[in-house]
């Protein structure tokens, strides 16, 4: 998704929410969570979902950029271990939907880079997993070979065998 851009001397102004285009692009006009993220040149969050109380996220950058990736991890998707990734920053305007059921993950490529992202339901720390950044499986090719990862994100397991995957619906 794209969102259009007015500019003039004083800077600019973006609408980047209005419920009847959301609606009318087939994307959900209900979001119940915003989340904001910082992080440095390097840092890779994710790959992580929800098992039972999938989000979907509206995501993109507001300052910097990032590399944003959506993995597909329901168990009998046609697309199962797909991904797609695509180059997120504060001048493009561009935004990323991540369906529920879709492991999501993205690393900075600037110095600084703030994230937001909107979210169709709440986030439930017990229904929290993921998927470790290079799972062989998935195969995402990352802009960084050396992240910088939380703990817990460097102890994500792989998706060979997973019984917590979401299913396809």
């Amino acid at each position: 998704m794209e969102f259009t851009r007015f500019s003039d001397q004083r800077g600019f102004f973006v609408e980047t929410f209005n419920s009847r285009t959301f609606e009318s692009a087939g994307l959900p006009a209900v979001f119940v969570q915003d989340n904001q993220s910082h992080s440095k040149r390097g840092v890779l969050r994710g790959l992580h979902f929800q098992r039972s109380k999938p989000q979907g996220k509206l995501v993109r950058a507001v300052r910097g950029t990032i590399f944003d990736v959506a993995a597909d991890i329901r168990v009998g998707s046609p697309t199962f271990g797909k991904w797609v990734g695509v180059e997120l920053d504060d001048t493009s305007m561009k935004a990323l939907w991540i369906p529920p059921g879709f492991a999501h993950g993205f690393c900075a490529l600037s110095e600084e880079a703030d994230v937001l992202y909107k979210c169709t339901s709440l986030y439930d720390p017990a229904d929290e997993s993921g998927v470790v950044w290079n799972d062989p499986l998935i195969g995402i090719t990352w802009p960084v070979s050396s992240p910088v990862l939380s703990d817990k994100d460097r102890r994500l397991a792989a998706l060979d065998g997973r019984l917590d995957l979401p299913a396809y619906r």
